[in-house]
C-alpha cells in the first residue's frame, strides 16, 4: 500500500509539473498575434495569459504539496543537493511570478500603452519563467550530485 501511495504522489507531482509548464509554450506563438490584435480581440488573448498564470500558480500548489510529501515519505532528505537547488530556483520563480505578468497585462488596458514594448516584455518574461521552470524540472529528473 505504501508503495502505491508513493507512486501515486509521483504521478500527481508529474501531472502538476506538466500543468505548470505546458501552458506557457502555448503563449509563445500568441506573441505575434498580440502585436497585431484588434482592440476587440485583444482581451481574449490577455485572458489566455491570465488563465495560464493562474493555472501555473495553482498547479504549483499541488507541485509543492506533493513534493513535500515525496521527501517526507521517500528516500530523499532536505539536504540532498538537487532538492536544495530546486528549492532555491523555486523561491526565485515565486518572486519572479509574483511581479512578472500581472502588472504588464494591466498596462495593455491603458490608453497610452506601447503595445510593441509590452509584448516584448511579456515575451522575455515568458522565456525567463520557462527557463526557471525547466531548470527545476532538470534538477528533479537528473538529480545531480553537486556536492557531498
Amino acid at each position: 500500500m505504501e508503495y502505491l501511495l508513493y507512486r501515486t504522489l509521483i504521478y500527481l507531482h508529474v501531472i502538476s509539473v506538466v500543468a505548470s509548464i505546458g501552458p506557457f509554450f502555448i503563449l509563445l506563438p500568441m506573441m505575434k498575434k498580440l502585436r497585431t490584435a484588434s482592440d476587440s480581440v485583444l482581451p481574449s488573448y490577455l485572458d489566455t495569459f491570465r488563465f495560464t498564470v493562474q493555472l501555473s500558480k495553482h498547479s504549483g500548489h499541488v507541485l509543492v504539496g506533493t513534493g513535500i510529501l515525496l521527501v517526507l515519505l521517500g528516500p530523499w532528505t532536505w539536504s540532498t543537493p538537487w532538492i536544495i537547488m530546486t528549492l532555491v530556483i523555486m523561491f526565485c520563480s515565486l518572486f519572479f511570478l509574483a511581479r512578472a505578468f500581472s502588472p504588464t497585462l494591466r498596462k495593455f488596458g491603458e490608453d497610452d500603452a506601447d503595445r510593441e514594448w509590452l509584448v516584448g516584455k511579456l515575451n522575455r518574461t515568458v522565456w525567463i519563467y520557462l527557463i526557471l521552470l525547466l531548470a527545476m524540472l532538470w534538477f528533479m529528473v537528473v538529480k545531480p550530485n553537486l556536492w557531498m
